[in-house]
């Protein structure tokens, strides 16, 4: 089977999606699948990589809200592309400018459409959650959902990586869809990376000693991310228990989120950090993840902190409250920094041992990457003999 993936979001200097599209070309290759992504970039060019598969790069125009992306334009050199390469499924990472170049291409190939991206959270829900039932955003953002089902009335499936994603699209009318969930990189993220020396070299850092909680928050400085609610919330709690908090991250919102953390000694912004082997390290040596986006389509961050045996806060609503165990995990209403601040109590004043033994018992169950894309293939190649190109 041979898979193209019109991949909008890549990057080189991307994170999630670029990590992700590594795993998904290796893994292919040793399937015995053939998987190409097409992705816009700064000239036309063919990538091989070391562990299999191609990137295909279509000259495009910069994404002006993050100059590390580019943002297909021109249907014709990625049509193109397709009719040289010839696949059997194509795949479309987003439901924008790429979906619309998928269903506009003559090729006889199946279609899926892979839900990265969940616009409702991204603005309506985030905008009013806590003001409004959702359901009422649900009738006010109308339009959205119409344009979300006429996009995906062009493939034969949807795939979504969260159950209350997938309940969502149903519920609106967007039939098709089949639940895949993504996971994390085998044998990177574990609680056996955790660094003594490290935990402390942070907390001072942060103006603390080693008895204090350290806490993570990893993830870029975007609106939909919410740190400044999570930030607010940390300071809270700080009243009565100092504990510090290393915020890994950057993005076109670094401003407000530095403007947040003012002057507190107790909070470390950090670079992203590419260096897989570190993050997981960093990860294992923490104590607790803090999350403050309920936007995310799986919540990868999560699932990675999850496998590294850390417990989670986070918001109750989307992917994230999916993946939460509740003997980690403590949830807040979305957006609502005292909420946050009592379940980052809740969670600190629970039993440290009992917590450690629960939090090793949910690493040693974590979901890898391998065995999603697997799945992913699987349902593909299931797809094949209804679909289009068969007929």
């Amino acid at each position: 089977m041979k898979v193209v993936d019109v991949c909008e979001f890549y990057s080189p200097q991307g994170g999630g999606v670029r990590t992700y599209i590594q795993a998904k070309l290796a893994l292919a290759a040793r399937l015995g699948h053939e998987a190409v992504v097409i992705a816009p970039g700064d000239r036309d060019e063919e990538v091989r990589l070391a562990g299999g598969g191609r990137i295909l790069f279509v000259r495009s125009p910069r994404l002006p809200v993050d100059p590390r992306y580019w943002m297909f334009w021109d249907a014709e050199p990625i049509h193109r592309l397709l009719d040289i390469e010839r696949p059997d499924m194509v795949e479309a990472s987003s439901p924008w400018r790429g979906a619309w170049i998928v269903r506009g291409w003559r090729g006889a190939a199946a279609r899926s459409i892979f839900m990265h991206n969940d616009p409702l959270s991204v603005w309506g829900y985030r905008w009013f959650d806590g003001l409004v039932p959702r359901p009422r955003v649900d009738r006010w953002f109308e339009g959205m959902w119409r344009y979300l089902r006429r996009t995906c009335e062009g493939f034969d499936f949807v795939v979504s990586a969260a159950p209350s994603l997938s309940e969502r699209l149903a519920a609106q009318g967007i039939g098709g869809t089949v639940t895949v969930p993504l996971g994390v990189d085998a044998g990177v993220f574990s609680p056996e990376r955790r660094d003594a020396r490290l935990r402390r070299e942070l907390l001072a850092r942060c103006g603390l000693d080693e008895s204090r909680p350290l806490l993570l928050g990893v993830g870029r400085h975007t609106p939909e991310k919410r740190w400044p609610c999570v930030i607010e919330a940390v300071t809270r709690l700080a009243a009565d228990r100092p504990v510090g908090l290393v915020l890994v991250g950057d993005g076109h919102d670094r401003a407000r989120v530095l403007a947040g953390i003012g002057g507190n000694p107790h909070i470390l912004p950090l670079a992203p950090i590419g260096d897989r082997a570190l993050m997981a390290r960093l990860m294992a040596s923490a104590d607790a993840l803090v999350h403050g986006s309920a936007a995310e389509t799986f919540g990868l961050v999560v699932a990675e902190a999850m496998a590294s045996g850390l417990p989670i806060v986070a918001p109750c609503e989307g992917a994230v409250a999916d993946l939460a165990d509740p003997s980690t995990s403590e949830l807040y209403p979305c957006g609502d920094s005292r909420g946050a601040a009592a379940a980052l109590e809740r969670l600190l004043y629970r039993d440290p041992s009992r917590l450690r033994q629960a939090t090793l018992a949910v690493a040693g169950r974590a979901r890898t990457i391998d065995v999603h894309l697997a799945e992913l293939f699987s349902h593909y190649a299931e797809a094949l003999p209804g679909s289009r190109r068969a007929a």
